[in-house]
């Protein structure tokens, strides 16, 4: 008869065995310094790195577990007061720490979400300038398969066109991020509420166009779903760049 420590064992080594984890490699092609900051959705664990800093030109390889729902982004011109405090002038995701501990990111954020499947499934995956924008990005799948399994990148600088209205702007008075109209408004229009929260009721306005026409595979309102959202099966990697 077999011990419990020996079902133990056999236990645990299947598990580890069927695990799948996604790999996630972020590149930061971008001139200066990021901090990449991630967040679990739905109340699902922290990842045990969910900030960290990334000079330019460097990379760093995550290890996500599956299942696993949420999103990535970056975060700039970090920097600590003379009480330790630290903050981010885009992105911030209001920690006080370069670690984000559970907090999702200030708009206006250019957002990676991820939806990765237990067992190898599908993978979902779209970037979004639903919270605005701040810096470019993409996604890449490496591996895995489907019709939309392909790269999806949003290169432009949208901040080079970004209306006085909706701009963000540092203190050299040159944008650093573009808020979204829901952001700069609050009116159920740009926010899809109220009376506007269904496709049929919710159409593009000159601001998500705005958003659209400089990265079209990107998510530019709640409701932008038909060229915005990709999806994998078979358990691939995914490299994510900001500033491709």
């Amino acid at each position: 008869m077999m011990n419990t420590r020996a079902i133990f064992c056999l236990t645990f080594s299947f598990l580890i065995s069927g695990a799948h984890l996604a790999t996630i490699t972020f590149t930061n092609n971008c001139q200066n310094t990021i901090w990449p900051g991630a967040l679990t959705a739905d109340g699902g664990a922290q990842l045990s790195e969910n900030g960290f800093e990334l000079a330019s030109k460097a990379k760093k390889t995550l290890d996500v577990p599956s299942p696993w729902k949420g999103r990535f982004w970056a975060r700039t011109q970090c920097s600590r007061d003379s009480s330790g405090k630290f903050t981010c002038a885009t992105a911030d995701c209001g920690s006080g720490q370069v670690t984000c501990n559970g907090n999702g990111a200030a708009p206006p954020a250019s957002l990676v979400e991820f939806t990765i499947a237990a067992d190898k499934g599908q993978d979902f995956f779209d970037l979004s300038l639903v919270d605005g924008f701040n810096l470019p990005l993409s996604v890449a799948p490496q591996g895995g398969s489907g019709a939309t399994c392909t790269t999806s990148s949003c290169k432009a600088n949208v901040n080079a066109v970004c209306p006085s209205e909706l701009a963000v702007k540092g203190s050299d008075g040159n944008v650093i991020a573009c808020k979204s109209a829901c952001a700069a408004f609050n009116e159920p229009q740009y926010c899809c509420t109220g009376a506007f929260n269904k496709p049929e009721t919710c159409p593009p306005t000159k601001y998500s166009k705005i958003f659209k026409d400089q990265c079209p595979q990107a998510y530019s309102y709640a409701y932008d779903d038909r060229t915005s959202t990709f999806s994998c099966t078979g358990g691939p990697n995914y490299d994510i760049t900001f500033c491709p």
